[in-house]
């Protein structure tokens, strides 16, 4: 499910929305979030946790509570971040005229993605996905569940006719990760690339040797040489001859 609106390539500053949702996967949050820090030409991360995810929070990363939670994420505060609540419907994300360059839902559970595709918005994480969405704005669902069933599978469908691009939270492994925040950060790089802010440290596949190009393959295979053992010798292949 390919990406129906093109992203901004070439912006000073951004405004970016990170929601996290009740889905297992809370280290692609947090590692999100140290990117998104250290990039410059991120001006705002406007973050919106959901209830839910605070339980998966406390299971996958032991941290507890909602205040100062991104300071707990990143072990120190950043003046780039504002929280805010899921109620909080009036937020400024909850507008269509706030610049918001991007909205990454990650991850996004099933919930979520269904409210979000079925045109809900009862808190401030579905009002602010609809936002991007009537106006034409990237967003990006990150979508956390095995196996998918056909309910799932039709709510992808229906967000990515709406314009949201389904991002399944799949870790690589031909990049030879050694630990879980290694197979994080990559998934993370991806998804800031795929929003036109390709990171200076992320990896790119290297074919270790190049296909050879169809001459060169044809020469190679010219120059094969085939030897043909026969099956019977001279005197025998006679004998077989009618008299």
């Amino acid at each position: 499910m390919s990406d129906n609106h093109p992203v901004p390539e070439s912006l000073q500053t951004r405004n970016i929305t990170l929601a996290v949702t009740g889905a297992s996967g809370s280290i692609y949050a947090a590692e999100f979030l140290r990117a998104a820090v250290q990039d410059d030409r991120i001006a705002k991360i406007n973050l919106v946790v959901s209830e839910n995810a605070l339980r998966v929070l406390a299971e996958e990363l032991h941290l507890s509570g909602r205040n100062d939670l991104a300071e707990k994420l990143l072990g120190a505060p950043s003046p780039k971040i504002k929280q805010h609540a899921e109620t909080d419907i009036g937020a400024n994300i909850a507008s269509g005229s706030y610049p918001t360059e991007a909205m990454i839902i990650l991850p996004c559970s099933m919930g979520t993605l269904a409210a979000i595709a079925n045109g809900l918005a009862a808190n401030l994480i579905q009002r602010a996905a609809d936002v991007c969405l009537k106006e034409n704005r990237p967003l990006i669902l990150c979508v956390r569940e095995t196996p998918f069933n056909r309910i799932h599978l039709r709510n992808m469908q229906l967000a990515s006719d709406a314009g949201a691009t389904i991002f399944p939270a799949i870790p690589t492994l031909y990049n030879h990760p050694q630990t879980t925040e290694d197979m994080a950060r990559n998934f993370v790089h991806r998804v800031l690339a795929h929003i036109g802010l390709p990171q200076p440290a992320a990896y790119q596949w290297q074919p270790d040797y190049p296909l050879p190009t169809p001459a060169s393959a044809l020469k190679s295979v010219s120059s094969v040489k085939i030897r043909v053992k026969p099956s019977f010798t001279e005197p025998e292949k006679s004998s077989l001859l009618p008299a």
